[in-house]
C-alpha cells in the first residue's frame, strides 16, 4: 500500500462530564473547509463534542461525514439539534444548516470563546488561504485582510511538500527545527515553484529537515507580511490547521516579536465553534 505522507489522522472528541439531555440549548457548528471539515455540538455553553475530519469531494458528503463523527460516540441524533450554523468554503452546501454564516467572523467568534475576551488580533492559516482579523471584546469582526488565492503559505502547500520529500506531515514542523543552522528560505512560496526549487536543494546535497527549513521559513515570513499590513493587536493568537505546524508558528512568532495566547481545546476548530455559538445565539434570539 502506498503511503500517503500528506494525510493526517481524523479524531473526535466528547465530553465525558456533561448530560446534554439537561441542556437548555443544543445547538452545532460545521465549518467545511477546503482541506478539512469540522463539526462542533454546543450544549448551552459548554463544548459536548467536536471532530476534525478531511473534506472529501464535496460539500454535503463532508459536512454529513464531520457532523456523523462528533455524534458518533454520543445519543444525539441530529433531529436532536436544535439549530445549525455552517460556515467555510462550502457552508452555502450545508443541507442540515439553518444558515451559513462567512469563515472570518466565525474564526473571530470562536477564537473569542477559546482565547477570552481579550484576542483583538488573529490569524487565521488555512487550507487555502490566510486571514488577518481583527476584532472586539465579543469576537465580533472590525478588520480583517486575506491572501490572494495561493496555496502558498497554507495547509495544502504543506500537504504537497510532505509528499515531495516523503515525510509524514505531523513531523514537517519538528523536522524543519532539528538543523544545525537556518538556511536561507526559499525564494518563491508558490506551490509550484517551490516545489521545484526544493528538487533543485536535494540534488545539491541539502537534507529533507534544511529544504523544509526553507519552506516553513518562507511561507513564515509571507504570513508576517499580511499581518504586517494589517497590524497586530494585542492579544495575538492563530486559528486553523497550520496553527500546529511548530515550524512555521515559532518562526512567525519570533520575526514579529510577539506570544500567541494558545487556544484550547484545539485551534483547529475555531470556525466550527464559532458557528456553535453564533447556532446559540440565533436560537435564544428567536425564542424571544
Amino acid at each position: 500500500m502506498t503511503t500517503e505522507y500528506f494525510r493526517w489522522t481524523e479524531y473526535a472528541w466528547k465530553n465525558p462530564d456533561k448530560d446534554w439531555q439537561k441542556a437548555d440549548t443544543l445547538v452545532a457548528g460545521i465549518d467545511v473547509g477546503s482541506v478539512s471539515s469540522q463539526a462542533v455540538v454546543l450544549a448551552d455553553d459548554e463544548i459536548y463534542c467536536y471532530s476534525n475530519a478531511r473534506t472529501g469531494s464535496n460539500s454535503p458528503d463532508s459536512a454529513k461525514n464531520a457532523l456523523g463523527m462528533a455524534l458518533k460516540d454520543t445519543d444525539i441524533k441530529q433531529e436532536n439539534l436544535q439549530f445549525v450554523v455552517g460556515t467555510g468554503y462550502g457552508r452555502v452546501n450545508i443541507p442540515m444548516s439553518n444558515k451559513a454564516i462567512t469563515e472570518i467572523a466565525c474564526h473571530a467568534r470562536g477564537a473569542n470563546y477559546m482565547g477570552g475576551p481579550t484576542i483583538r488580533t488573529i490569524l487565521d492559516m488555512g487550507g487555502q488561504d490566510l486571514k488577518g482579523i481583527h476584532c472586539d471584546e465579543r469576537g465580533k469582526v472590525t478588520q480583517f485582510l486575506m491572501n490572494d488565492k495561493c496555496a502558498a503559505g497554507t495547509g495544502r502547500g504543506m500537504e504537497v511538500m510532505a509528499e515531495l520529500l516523503q515525510v509524514p506531515i505531523v513531523d514537517v514542523g519538528q523536522m524543519s527545527l532539528d538543523v544545525e543552522e537556518e538556511p536561507p528560505p526559499v525564494s518563491s512560496t508558490c506551490v509550484i515553484f517551490a516545489k521545484s526549487e526544493a528538487i533543485g536543494l536535494l540534488r545539491k546535497g541539502w537534507t529533507k529537515n534544511m529544504v523544509l527549513a526553507a519552506y516553513c521559513s518562507a511561507m513564515a515570513h509571507r504570513v508576517v507580511g499580511l499581518l504586517e499590513r494589517i497590524g497586530i493587536e494585542k492579544d495575538f493568537t492563530i486559528t486553523g490547521g497550520i496553527s500546529k505546524n511548530i515550524g512555521v508558528t515559532s518562526r512567525i512568532l519570533k520575526e514579529l516579536k510577539v506570544d500567541s495566547v494558545p487556544l484550547k481545546p484545539d485551534p483547529q476548530i475555531a470556525g466550527a465553534l464559532g458557528a456553535s455559538v453564533f447556532a446559540r445565539d440565533l436560537l435564544l434570539k428567536s425564542r424571544k
